[in-house]
């Protein structure tokens, strides 16, 4: 905290104008589907959360942010944004649901961002507190799945597997971090986040099998009455 700097400002494009590569463009894209895949599950959490369903409009614009936020990021030298879990859990274990408070909490952070001494305070936080604090609210942000998957009608056989399989598939890169290492570099930028390759993954087995027939509805062949 001593060494820090009294007041910083951040110089836009300090490491130089953007210069637009197809292949570089390409790669940032793909790192964008990731993220808006992450967003998105993130969305459907927080309206879980606050018992407001949400509509296409509503992501559309949680999408436009996210991109706007990253586009802005880039100006002022940082990696691409994300809506981070974390905040969801905050949202489930607090109960503040107000949009402005979260206005408001933007605008603290970008005043704390002049001050690199603050920065270095926060910085100081010992591991062990983050990491308690982390795992009430990432367990929240599970308990919000759990509830958003009990409306799947998950006595059918068909959305059972979509969930098993997509959550083993998105366990991969966690589990086995060095499992897709082999595989270009396309696929491990998409694979290698759990996130995306799971919600690939259900997306294409409930396209698959939503119209499967289930074994427990079918009706047997012979009733066990004899014909009239």
């Amino acid at each position: 905290v001593g060494e820090a700097a009294a007041l910083g400002i951040t110089t836009p494009f300090a490491f130089g104008y953007p210069v637009f590569e197809p292949v570089s463009c390409l790669a940032m894209t793909l790192v964008m589907l990731v993220t808006m895949a992450e967003t998105t599950g993130d969305i459907v959490a927080v309206t879980e959360i606050v018992g407001k369903p949400m509509t296409e409009s509503m992501l559309t614009k949680a999408l436009r942010a996210d991109g706007f936020s990253t586009a802005l990021g880039g100006v002022f030298n940082t990696f691409p944004y994300t809506a981070f879990a974390q905040n969801i859990g905050l949202i489930g274990m607090t109960g503040v649901r107000s949009r402005y408070i979260v206005a408001v909490c933007g605008v603290m952070l970008m005043i704390l961002g002049l001050f690199p001494k603050m920065a270095a305070v926060v910085a100081s936080v010992p591991t062990m507190v983050l990491g308690g604090a982390g795992l009430a609210m990432f367990g929240m942000v599970a308990a919000s799945g759990f509830q958003a998957l009990s409306k799947a009608e998950l006595h059918k056989k068909s959305n059972i597997m979509v969930v098993a399989i997509s959550v083993a598939v998105a366990l991969i890169p966690i589990g086995v971090p060095s499992f897709y290492s082999k595989f270009p570099t396309w696929v491990q930028i998409i694979c290698n986040s759990g996130i995306t390759i799971g919600s690939i993954t259900a997306i294409v087995l409930n396209l698959l099998l939503r119209d499967a027939p289930d074994p427990d509805e079918e009706k047997p062949l012979f009733s066990g009455k004899k014909d009239a």
